[in-house]
């Protein structure tokens, strides 16, 4: 023991790198904020996309809202909780995609990867043009500028996001906690009033076209549960939370399920309590809105913040998708890029690619919420039927205790996904359904070209395989040269520390400045050869490669080392001549040989 010394670790402390460290993982709450705006704040379209297919039927048919909305809660809580047992058994992401890898083989594992792409690509766009438009509700001016605003809040979230998923977390909490403030506010405030406070936007008359039947309960049933979007997000993000993962994951799943199905259920007994129906110039959810708080500043508010987390809840994609893309990455079935991360936990190039293919879509349909509509839901679930299908797969192959209760839940769920889905594309394959049932194939046509090229280099590089042992060949080293200066000495010193046998080649179109060299050459001595090739045409790059490609024709090894000048500011590179770029470019075009560029860095 040291008398009058402090107490010291016995291991030094390495400062972590912006982005490292548990610190920068997601907790619940965050989790909730930054995986579950999507699905929380599809409360403004989903009760509203009921009351849509419903007043076909008359306005005595919204009174089905509520058990409509009542079968869709039960599926929520189904899909909840198949969503905690699918963190459980694949805490490393990957939601419906891991699933079908797993235990439904890989040509399903390509259909749940193409739909979860999809879907969240539309997620963002959907939810982006769904929030310009209700800002431009409010302010009827910003109504021809609603492309330009999406572009603008894709580039805002795109750079949040590359600051990593618990910055964008951090960012949200304060939208999601209001925004579910104010849904619940307008459910307990409505009911505890016996009539609506205002009403708002003009009336519009109904004409029945049809009868309340099975099939249009189904209709509703297929467009309510677009207030599903987003639940599986949580499961696919399984790695950007905190240790414990799963259990942090699995409890913020919870409270997705108890709060978007406490919301839907109690915008739905106001529906039917109010006889709220479409209404000119507002959407129903405004007209709650006003029933609960009237028109004064509370509705205005609400209206913004409805807003708010309508385009925040884009960010639900970007922490989903750059995770599912990296998972792709590393099973072959997309370049492997999308698999790196860069010092803060994020996978960059996931986020770029989504936000590029969201804003190729967005320009593509001018921000018309309405066009994107019909694609949005028949990617999540696609999602949906196969990762329950899966777990009924993975209960019976693996028949843990109380596998038999599981597996008839999943059962469940998988019929109940299969029924809306299969509505779905009926109902809108004309109506733009048809775009997702032609990108879907496309994807996994990309997934297994990408996965059979992958296995096609692994065979040609053997892989996996002992190589035969390495030869000892005859080396030689080409250094490039125009005149003899300090930039040549450096280039031949890094050469002749690469191999015995070293030649300097200097292309010359001009006698004097031929017999100059060599006379240079000649006082300097530097131990090498130095070979001059005439080009009456001064060119560079030509002669160099025919020089190399001579060299190599007895199968000697050969390496060129091209010396480059780099300024130390990045002004000044312009300029340099790009010559040794050039040759450098050709050489590994038009030749096998090891080609070396050797960097001399300026003081200016």
């Amino acid at each position: 023991m040291a008398f009058g010394l402090a107490r010291r670790e016995l291991r030094p402390r390495v400062p972590l790198r912006p982005g490292e460290g548990e610190r920068h993982h997601l907790t619940s709450l965050e989790g909730l904020a930054a995986l579950s705006l999507d699905a929380l704040s599809s409360v403004a379209y989903g009760p509203e996309a009921i009351v849509l297919v419903l007043i076909a039927a008359g306005t005595g048919a919204l009174t089905a809202t509520l058990p409509v909305t009542l079968v869709i809660a039960a599926l929520l809580a189904v899909l909840v909780v198949s969503y905690g047992q699918v963190i459980a058994v694949h805490p490393d992401g990957g939601g419906a995609y891991a699933v079908a890898k797993k235990d439904l083989g890989p040509r399903t594992s390509y259909l749940a990867a193409a739909s979860l792409v999809v879907d969240y690509v539309l997620t963002v766009t959907v939810s982006l043009a769904a929030g310009a438009a209700s800002l431009a509700s409010a302010f009827p001016s910003l109504g021809s500028y609603l492309l330009e605003i999406c572009l603008a809040g894709l580039a805002l979230l795109t750079l949040v996001n590359l600051r990593g998923v618990a910055e964008s977390a951090r960012v949200l909490m304060l939208p999601t906690a209001l925004f579910i403030v104010s849904i619940l506010g307008i459910v307990v405030f409505g009911l505890l009033r016996s009539h609506p406070a205002e009403i708002v936007g003009t009336a519009q008359p109904v004409h029945a076209t049809e009868a309340l039947g099975v099939l249009l309960l189904l209709k509703a049933f297929s467009s309510g549960c677009s207030a599903l979007t987003g639940v599986e997000a949580i499961a696919n993000g399984v790695p950007a939370f905190r240790t414990p993962r799963v259990k942090r994951a699995q409890r913020t799943e919870l409270m997705l399920g108890a709060l978007l199905g406490l919301m839907l259920i109690g915008l739905a007994v106001l529906i039917r309590r109010d006889h709220v129906a479409p209404r000119g110039g507002v959407t129903v959810l405004a007209q709650l809105t006003a029933g609960s708080y009237g028109t004064g500043w509370p509705y205005y508010a609400t209206n913004l913040i409805v807003t708010l987390a309508l385009a925040f809840a884009a960010n639900t994609s970007f922490g989903g998708l750059p995770v599912l893309m990296s998972l792709l990455a590393k099973d072959h079935r997309l370049p492997h890029l999308f698999g790196l991360r860069t010092e803060r936990p994020v996978y960059r190039w996931g986020v770029v690619a989504l936000a590029v293919l969201a804003a190729l879509l967005l320009i593509a349909v001018n921000a018309d919420t309405h066009r994107m509509i019909p694609l949005f839901a028949i990617g999540v679930f696609i999602g949906f039927t196969i990762s329950q299908v899966g777990l009924v797969r993975h209960w019976a192959g693996e028949r843990p205790p109380g596998w038999l209760r599981r597996a008839v839940l999943n059962g469940v769920g998988a019929v109940l996904t299969a029924v809306a889905l299969v509505v779905l594309l009926a109902s809108k394959f004309l109506e733009g359904a048809w775009v997702v049932v032609v990108a879907v194939p496309l994807l996994m046509l990309l997934f297994a070209r990408v996965q059979r090229y992958y296995t096609l280099v692994g065979r040609e590089l053997g892989l996996g395989e002992v190589p035969p042992p390495v030869p000892v060949a005859d080396s030689l080293v080409i250094v490039p040269v125009g005149e003899v200066s300090k930039l040549t000495q450096h280039a031949l010193t890094a050469a002749r520390a690469l191999g015995h046998d070293v030649v300097a080649v200097a292309v010359m179109g001009d006698p004097d400045k031929t017999l100059a060299l060599k006379e240079s050459w000649a006082r300097w001595q530097p131990g090498v050869r130095l070979e001059v090739i005439d080009s009456p045409h001064r060119s560079l790059v030509q002669p160099v490669v025919d020089y190399v490609q001579r060299a190599a024709e007895g199968g000697r090894q050969i390496a060129v080392l091209i010396p480059e000048v780099e300024p130390r500011h990045r002004r000044y590179q312009i300029l340099q001549n790009q010559r040794g770029l050039l040759l450098a470019a050709a050489l590994r075009a038009r030749t096998d040989v090891v080609v070396c560029v050797v960097p001399y860095r300026l003081s200016i």
